[in-house]
């Protein structure tokens, strides 16, 4: 894997879609308060991360690659703390999508003991998030043209919707530039031919049109086929929690790999690892096995890290006995 990992490394990759700041107060709670049966916290700190499409940016660029993010961040104070998060990180972000019309994205979590009490989203109209004018779509395209790699992450809150997916499909610089997407079904979109699909269990139950309430069992050659036949992705990685990650190629069942998972400690954003990972991992010439092998190590070093979380090379290398 040291070699496929060096040539991440040389990798530029543009990420596009909904971006988020993560907040996080984190404090302790000792009593109840008296106006309502909740708990009382009092908050010793907040600390400030990339979310959604900026975490799928931050984990390319932890792993090497020259990462980009085109997503719509506000001229608000959220907006300047994710601007800041980004910078430190060694992300770099297109300004064409930085908006006074739009608020950041925020999500607070309120956190005692390391455990998360509740979340206080910030966020505006699915419409207002979507791509509406012609400066939006060439500052798309001009990060189309330098990219080897392109990471679509659909939040389900509009910057990604069918008309985005068709135009990188086709501006992107060559067919052998990756296109992969991370999909939300709730958005229902209608698209065919990306290069790597990577939902969920419950998610791909939905992609598939299948109830996600209705199988004990999860019904692998059901739900390949169909979303085979509905969104004709080359490359299918399913992830299924402490079961690991199932691979399908032309919608025909592959292995599934075991989780690497030595500790599950928070799993949010592990999704965000495996998509920046296993696309840099195929753009770099690896077969689907071998990138999905160290995506999953990768996602299996974040989840045993608290909140939003990235790996690098060194510690992909160590957890694999490589280092």
């Amino acid at each position: 894997m040291r070699s496929a990992l060096e040539k991440i490394s040389k990798l530029r990759v543009l990420v596009a879609g909904d971006a988020m700041l993560d907040h996080y107060l984190w404090g302790d709670a000792h009593r109840v308060s008296p106006e309502a049966p909740v708990p009382v916290v009092r908050v010793e700190r907040d600390s400030y991360a990339a979310g959604g499409a900026a975490n799928v940016a931050l984990n390319a660029a932890a792993l090497g690659a020259e990462a980009t993010l085109c997503g719509w961040i506000g001229k608000d104070e959220a907006g300047e703390r994710l601007l800041e998060v980004l910078g430190q990180r060694g992300v770099q972000y297109d300004s064409t999508f930085r908006s006074d019309q739009r608020e950041t994205i925020c999500k607070a979590r309120v956190m005692a003991r390391n455990q998360q009490l509740c979340r206080v989203d910030r966020e505006q109209s699915v419409e207002t998030y979507a791509l509406n004018s012609e400066n939006d779509w060439e500052g798309l395209d001009l990060q189309l043209a330098k990219a080897e790699a392109v990471i679509l992450s659909d939040y389900g809150k509009g910057f990604v919707d069918d008309s985005m997916v068709e135009r990188v499909l086709k501006k992107r610089s060559s067919a052998s530039v990756i296109v992969a997407l991370d999909p939300k079904p709730r958005r229902c979109l209608n698209h065919q031919g990306v290069d790597l699909l990577t939902p969920n269990r419950v998610e791909a139950l939905e992609l598939a049109g299948l109830d996600k309430e209705d199988h004990a069992s999860f019904p692998a050659e059901r739900v390949c086929a169909a979303i085979h036949e509905r969104y004709a992705p080359r490359f299918l990685a399913i992830t299924l929690g402490d079961e690991g990650m199932m691979l399908s190629e032309e919608g025909e069942i592959g292995e599934t790999i075991p989780t690497a998972a030595r500790e599950v400690f928070d799993v949010s954003g592990a999704g965000d690892t495996v998509i920046a990972t296993l696309t840099l991992a195929l753009a770099s010439g690896c077969s689907f096995r071998e990138a999905a092998t160290l995506a999953n190590a990768a996602a299996g070093i974040v989840v045993g890290k608290v909140g939003t979380a990235t790996t690098c090379a060194d510690e992909i290398l160590t957890h694999l006995g490589e280092a």
